[in-house]
């Protein structure tokens, strides 16, 4: 998928979405789609592709609700710092990093609609949040004081990768903050839990209308 495929990211969000508050986290509005099919063959006739994965930017999943959440009520975990959100999607974890006192927040995706949803939201919540487009996966972590990443723990390879990177971030003096509501290989030992809701959602993203989901952190060194 390239930029140049899409000729009017912006539009085609404002288009198809519309700009609610998500329940776990009512202080932050994002444009959402309502229901996951019709977006998802818009996108597939916007890029002209078939067989794309969902658009995640277009939904407040239950990890990022929780993170998003956890950072709102504990905001001394990100007041004047550098926070890094890999796969953003939507934005919702920097937005709610920003909220609580960042100092700055850069999202990471590789989906290209993910730069104008989240240039539209950070803009509707009247903050800024940098963006990059790539598989921040494969560089090394970046300088920041925390990095979050929230519902990435949905296939084996993805979740190999992302455990051996962010132990590498940890190594590296950052605080790694993860949301998530139960993935099949979210990593069952080796981290500590912080906080745990009971998360809204629906029932064409999840297999429940609430999902528990949790915050964790690595150990301490």
């Amino acid at each position: 998928m390239s930029a140049e495929t899409i000729a009017d990211p912006h539009g085609f969000i404002l288009a198809n979405t519309r700009l609610t508050n998500p329940p776990h986290t009512p202080e932050i509005a994002l444009y959402l789609a309502d229901e996951i099919t019709p977006i998802w063959r818009m996108t597939e006739e916007e890029l002209g592709r078939i067989g794309l994965p969902p658009p995640f930017w277009a939904f407040a999943w239950a990890g990022g609700q929780a993170l998003a959440r956890y950072l709102l009520d504990h905001p001394t975990e990100v007041r004047g710092k550098r926070v890094f959100d890999v796969g953003t999607g939507s934005g919702l974890v920097a937005i709610a990093a920003m909220q609580a006192g960042a100092r700055a927040a850069v999202g990471a995706d590789i989906d290209d609609f993910c730069a104008a949803a989240v240039e539209l939201n950070s803009r509707a919540n009247g903050v800024e949040i940098g963006f990059g487009r790539r598989d921040p996966l494969a560089a090394p972590p970046p300088p920041a004081d925390v990095i979050c990443a929230a519902d990435i723990f949905y296939e084996q390879p993805l979740a190999d990768r992302a455990m051996a990177w962010l132990a590498q971030a940890r190594d590296r003096g950052a605080r790694v903050l993860l949301g998530d509501p139960g993935r099949s290989y979210f990593p069952k030992t080796g981290l500590v839990k912080l906080a745990e809701y009971s998360v809204e959602t629906t029932r064409e993203l999840e297999d429940a209308e609430v999902k528990k989901t949790a915050v964790w952190t690595f150990p301490s060194l």
